[in-house]
């Protein structure tokens, strides 16, 4: 049952005075922060086995390894130490009180603000944990984003979170989801953000991380969670490190042929630009949660995996993302990345970024919008759109607000924007929501417009709403009867 006005200290008092919990504490970058709770909050003794910091790089090298590539806040240094704590008290104690203990390990690297307050400050969460004495162990991984504005603040923050951590991992185990939500007890996302969480071990393999990761977005945690092609999670800032983000954004629900058009050839374009290396290059697929969103206004979570999968079986990576403004999500990919970036659109969307009535919250109107937009390394490619009589609409015939006339210009001699050539015009006639529409009839010739790995998966799984061949037999068969009592 969750007790959402538990405070910090009681549930650090609550672990302490349970005897079966005990194990370690190690905690690199910001101080003791977690450990001090247990020792201030009493009866400690019956919980902490060792607490240790290792501050000094040679040290801790000598404990843990070395890392590729020299960083240290990084979810593989996490994990050697959480394996290395736990299996030494595993190791040290298994034998003395192994029988009646839950043993755990405790682990964080982080980097908290520098005095200068020049520094990213972020860090990687962890605990490996019993949920039985002599049992197997699980692992819960975060990765935050401290956003005080103060050291000391982020140290607090930070101990609040690993508290609430260790609480949930053995007080809330068998709910997941309140799990989730209790991290942020005694915490608001203007303090810290959570932008990956993992779920692994044999206790959790009912556990779909991938929807853990949606509700992150969807609570306000974060603004954005990333999945691998593999379907696993990601955190965004260390997969898209050093990378060109190339990104299309849509329902895809489905993929359909335009949509792989649009990416094929605007790939090609992207690679051709002279400041893009190819083998940095990585394409995601975003699906906002304003596209996730149902006729009811909810997420249909069993939609969501399934449009997840699909992308995911054509080698996307998957971004879910609250950034509904275009220019919001341009200032997020460039926090990840320094090197250039890529927005795949149709030019309907273009058309909805020069309507001035979506930036009328911005002091300074579309102006500071497009500041954002288009001051960064970030090229739009322009996928055109057939008209009604047949022509094909484009930047070359971009309808504008006549006054925004010369802002469109001076951004297509600049470079900013590009139209998507060498389209395939027989495509262009398909839409996402006329396919919906023939899948969900059972349509013949759905199948045609979109690939056919797609439409196997689709039939496969019977996805989005298409019948399958063991309904459409019980349909039969009931008719059959119906008419046979008739």
């Amino acid at each position: 049952m969750y007790e959402k006005n538990l405070g910090t200290k009681q549930k650090a008092l609550r672990i302490n005075l349970d005897r079966r919990i005990y194990g370690s504490f190690a905690e690199i970058g910001a101080g003791q922060e977690t450990a001090a709770f247990f020792f201030k909050s009493g009866g400690a003794s019956g919980t902490v086995a060792k607490t240790m910091s290792a501050y000094d790089m040679t040290f801790s090298d000598a404990i843990y390894g070395t890392e590729e590539g020299g960083r240290y806040v990084v979810e593989s240094r996490l994990m050697k130490m959480l394996n290395r704590e736990y299996n030494l008290v595993e190791k040290r104690l298994q034998e003395k009180r192994g029988a009646e203990s839950q043993f755990f390990a405790f682990a964080n690297t982080v980097v908290a603000l520098n005095f200068q307050k020049t520094n990213e400050s972020h860090g990687w969460i962890g605990l490996q944990f019993q949920l039985t004495p002599l049992g197997p162990s699980n692992y819960v991984v975060i990765h935050v984003r401290m956003r005080d504005d103060e050291n000391l603040l982020q140290q607090q923050a930070l101990g609040i979170i690993g508290v609430n951590l260790m609480y949930g991992c053995f007080f809330y185990h068998k709910s997941p989801e309140t799990l989730l939500l209790s991290l942020m007890d005694d915490l608001t996302p203007d303090r810290i953000e959570i932008d990956m969480v993992r779920f692994s071990g044999p206790d959790f393999v009912k556990v779909d991380n991938r929807l853990m990761s949606l509700r992150l977005v969807k609570n306000g945690f974060t603004d954005a969670a990333l999945f691998g092609s593999d379907g696993g999670v990601l955190q965004p800032s260390e997969a898209l490190y050093k990378k060109h983000i190339l990104m299309m954004r849509g329902r895809l629900r489905p993929i359909t042929n335009v949509h792989i058009d649009l990416i094929s050839n605007g790939q090609k374009q992207f690679l051709a630009e002279p400041d893009v290396d190819e083998s940095k290059v990585v394409l995601v697929s975003e699906l906002t949660l304003h596209n996730l969103k149902g006729s009811d206004k909810d997420i249909d979570e069993k939609d969501f995996l399934d449009r997840v999968d699909i992308l995911c079986s054509l080698g996307h990576m998957v971004m879910i993302s609250n950034h509904h403004e275009y220019f919001r999500l341009v200032a997020y990919l460039s926090r990840l990345s320094k090197l250039k970036a890529g927005l795949l659109l149709g030019s309907p969307s273009l058309q909805d970024i020069f309507e001035e009535k979506h930036y009328e919250f911005l002091p300074g109107g579309i102006l500071e919008s497009f500041a954002t937009l288009f001051s960064r390394k970030v090229k739009l490619f322009i996928y055109p759109t057939l008209q009604p009589d047949g022509s094909v609409y484009s930047c070359e015939n971009f309808v504008v607000d006549e006054h925004l006339r010369p802002l469109f210009q001076y951004l297509i001699i600049n470079n900013k924007i590009e139209d998507i050539r060498n389209f395939n015009k027989e495509h262009m006639h398909i839409t996402t929501d006329s396919v919906l529409e023939k899948i969900k009839r059972g349509e013949p010739g759905w199948e045609k417009l979109v690939p056919e790995n797609v439409a196997n998966i689709i039939k496969e799984k019977s996805l989005f709403g298409l019948p399958n061949e063991e309904s459409n037999t019980s349909t039969v068969k009931s008719i059959h009867q119906v008419v046979g009592n008739l």
